[in-house]
């Protein structure tokens, strides 16, 4: 599925590292287990964000605190601190540089932090927003794309759709409970996308996106693979794309953006692990 051209390598773009106090400006449920998050204020001022998996960390309260720890920041390096704020990654959504607007989709799912702040988020409300640090670069010159995501990745999956070229041909998976959980993404791409639904199974458990991915027909070409969600259901995914489909590791780019049982996984440490 590739040809013998050297397929670009992904890029990271250091930001300055900065915390910022926002206030909430607007709420809104997306679908039953999503809601969207505006924060505004002027410490925006300066926000860098430029590829589609861009993310920050949000910086929540303790309980019964209405704001949070604030992280210690020294010559752009996060400190060790006696107190360290509560933290959750999560994909920037939308940037409206012109209102100095941040959408944040959050999932609703347990009774985890970000879920149990989300859940009860009201306009006024103010919450820390660390980042992002950098932004994971990859040229958009490939003949096709490969995206699969479940839901705590479709914010990344949107903003893949929404900045790829008009016209390449993009094939793409989508892992939700049910139809009420789909969502409408405008894309200017010659897009085939596919709602997959677990109904009441938990996130996380099931091989959907692994079984789609494994009889998506790929086009001809040089292409690049783009796969996010719960850490562990991803891990055969990388091996049949690397080693089933003939994926170099510069076209395939495997994150887990969690993992049952873990609570604050640093996804970091699961993604591109097929660069080593």
């Amino acid at each position: 599925m590739t040809t013998e051209t050297a397929p670009p390598r992904m890029r990271i773009v250091r930001h300055p590292l900065r915390y910022r106090l926002l206030e909430v400006r607007r709420v809104h449920r997306v679908t039953p287990g999503t809601v969207r998050v505006t924060f505004a204020g002027p410490a925006l001022e300066g926000f860098c964000e430029q590829a589609p998996t861009d993310h920050v960390k949000l910086c929540f309260p303790e309980p019964g605190a209405e704001l949070p720890v604030e992280p210690v920041v020294e010559n752009d390096t996060w400190m060790d601190a006696p107190v360290e704020p509560i933290t959750r990654d999560y994909t920037i959504r939308h940037y409206r540089r012109d209102v100095q607007e941040l959408d944040i989709d959050m999932v609703l799912h347990g009774t985890g932090v970000g879920s149990g702040w989300a859940a009860a988020a009201r306009p006024g409300m103010r919450l820390g927003v660390f980042g992002p640090r950098g932004s994971e670069e990859i040229p958009f010159v490939h003949d096709w794309y490969l995206l699969a995501a479940e839901e705590t990745a479709l914010p990344a999956l949107a903003r893949w759709l929404e900045m790829l070229p008009a016209g390449v041909r993009v094939i793409a998976f989508a892992e939700v409970p049910g139809p009420a959980d789909e969502q409408v993404v405008e894309t200017a791409t010659d897009l085939t996308l596919t709602w997959l639904h677990r109904g009441d199974a938990a996130p996380g458990s099931t091989d959907l996106l692994e079984r789609a991915v494994r009889a998506a027909e790929l086009p001809e070409g040089t292409g690049f693979a783009w796969i996010a969600g719960e850490a562990n259901t991803l891990r055969p995914i990388r091996r049949h794309l690397r080693n089933e489909r003939g994926l170099t590791k510069d076209q395939v780019d495997v994150d887990g953006y969690w993992k049952r049982g873990v609570a604050n996984h640093d996804h970091h440490e699961d993604e591109h692990t097929d660069h080593a």
